[in-house]
């Protein structure tokens, strides 16, 4: 009797051990099939349990969470959502996240390991914890004057801190508001189809994802390129160029928007905005000091980060010298976002120094204690210090006495270079009106800002000065704003 009462025993042992074995699989080893079955909702609903952490701009929330006592209770809401919705992006219940909000996803909604007080123990657990907040790089008033700027315009701005790199102001136009896509009712169905369907694309982040014929405004690259190999030594020696300008080995005659541009130095040459000096300049530099200069600056590299992904500038280094000579105009292939062309303003404002950009400060837990800040950003030099002193003396120029004057602000340095870009079929398009440029107040010791402004729809007819005229006032006012203002105390 004794020896089957051992027997049974030993055998329920064995019973309970494979039972054990089997729930450890379960949990451990198909935990993560599981959680991603579209049948299973337990993860869904305890995601939207609780509410979403927050995305600050000046210490001050620019998102939220609506409790709507659902079974999917928070709803996420937003402040002022079309002009934060380049930087925030959405939120959806729906349609999942973009943006900050899918970069910072763990951190907004409590499942990083690092909101918890046992970082490892939570790796492990897995567990939920109240969302955290993200502090971000921008300046509320610097956003509000690009956001105003463009209003009712198409178009972009992007405003860096040339020294750190910090994105000061990001906005986009037409734009959006992301409440519209937060929920699961069918209004937000109804949201999406509309905003996917607007020939606008109010969702396209311009500023960040969308590339433009960069016009005139390359041709600080070109500068950059042809001083620093020597092409060019003296910014009021006459360059030797014609005009018209025949592309190298074609009979196509390049002309000018402005009268006297022939054999001009390099100083008129910019701040009138010659084709033909620069096309020639850029066929004299070659493709590969061209293509290695705009790389410096940030072109060709498909990985740059600010959390989200940016679309690639690039700067073709497979063209002849006809092509070469359209490049380095920022024609032909040349491509740049708005931040990319803000980046080569604050380059030439930072001593020839490109400073990665970045657009979240630090992420913090609930309680205010602080999950990761922002470290040492990545740092190149795109020019000499000596070429960049006299690209700020060119840029200079433009504001006070050329096409971009209407960027002039009292009390302050401010540089600029304008551009209209040439784009469609046989450039049959509105032209796009460019102003890149960087301000530094009379009290500061370095430049404070850089920005890049783009307006989809300038006025065809006005040329080369359309950048002057369409863009470089809404730079001005991002200037002004961020010189005359200062951070508030950050979280």
């Amino acid at each position: 009797m004794t020896r089957h009462i051992r027997h049974a025993a030993f055998f329920c042992a064995l019973l309970l051990a494979a039972l054990l074995v089997n729930a450890a699989r379960v949990q451990v080893v198909e935990a993560p099939a599981y959680d991603d079955n579209i049948a299973n909702r337990r993860t869904t609903i305890a995601r939207y349990g609780q509410p979403r952490g927050n995305i600050l701009v000046d210490g001050a929330p620019v998102t939220g969470s609506q409790d709507t006592g659902e079974h999917l209770r928070y709803e996420r809401t937003y402040t002022n959502g079309p002009m934060y919705a380049p930087v925030t992006g959405y939120a959806s219940q729906v349609y999942g996240t973009t943006l900050l909000e899918h970069t910072e996803d763990g951190v907004l909604a409590g499942t990083d390991p690092l909101l918890s007080p046992f970082p490892l123990w939570g790796a492990a657990a897995r567990g939920r914890y109240p969302g955290g907040d993200v502090v971000t790089t921008l300046r509320r008033a610097a956003q509000e004057a690009a956001y105003e700027g463009l209003a009712g315009r198409k178009g972009a701005v992007a405003a860096i801190e040339p020294s750190t790199g910090r994105v000061l102001a990001l906005v986009s136009a037409p734009s959006y508001d992301p409440s519209v896509l937060s929920g699961n009712g069918s209004a937000v169905a109804r949201s999406w189809s509309t905003l996917n369907r607007d020939p606008d694309r109010p969702m396209l982040n311009r500023a960040a994802r969308k590339t433009y014929p960069p016009g005139s405004t390359f041709k600080v690259v070109t500068a950059a390129a042809a001083l620093d190999a020597g092409v060019v030594e003296d910014l009021d020696a006459k360059t030797r160029t014609p005009d018209p300008y025949t592309l190298p080995g074609t009979r196509t005659r390049l002309t000018n928007a402005s009268e006297g541009c022939k054999n001009v130095p390099l100083r008129k040459a910019f701040e009138w905005s010659c084709n033909t000096v620069f096309a020639k300049l850029g066929v004299e530099v070659g493709v590969d000091r061209m293509a290695a200069t705009a790389s410096a600056f940030g072109f060709n590299d498909a990985e740059l980060k600010i959390p989200y992904s940016v679309a690639e500038s690039t700067f073709d280094t497979r063209v002849d010298r006809a092509q070469l000579a359209l490049s380095s105009i920022g024609q032909y292939n040349t491509r740049a976002t708005p931040l990319q062309m803000a980046m080569v303003a604050a380059a030439v404002a930072n001593g020839g120094q490109v400073r990665s950009p970045y657009l979240v400060e630090r992420t913090l837990r609930a309680g205010g204690g602080t999950v990761a800040a922002a470290g040492s950003r990545p740092m190149r030099q795109a020019m000499r210090p000596s070429t960049a002193a006299q690209l700020r003396e060119l840029m200079v120029d433009v504001v006070r006495e050329g096409t971009g004057t209407n960027a002039w602000i009292p009390g302050a340095t401010v540089g600029g270079k304008t551009g209209t870009a040439q784009h469609g079929l046989g450039n049959s398009g509105t032209p796009y009106a460019w102003f890149v440029s960087w301000a530094q107040g009379d009290r500061d010791v370095e430049p404070k800002v850089a920005v890049a402004v783009v307006v989809e729809d300038a006025d065809a007819d006005r040329g080369e000065i359309s950048g002057g005229g369409d863009a470089a006032p809404i730079a001005r006012a991002v200037m002004e704003a961020v010189l005359k203002s200062s951070p508030e105390p950050r979280r």
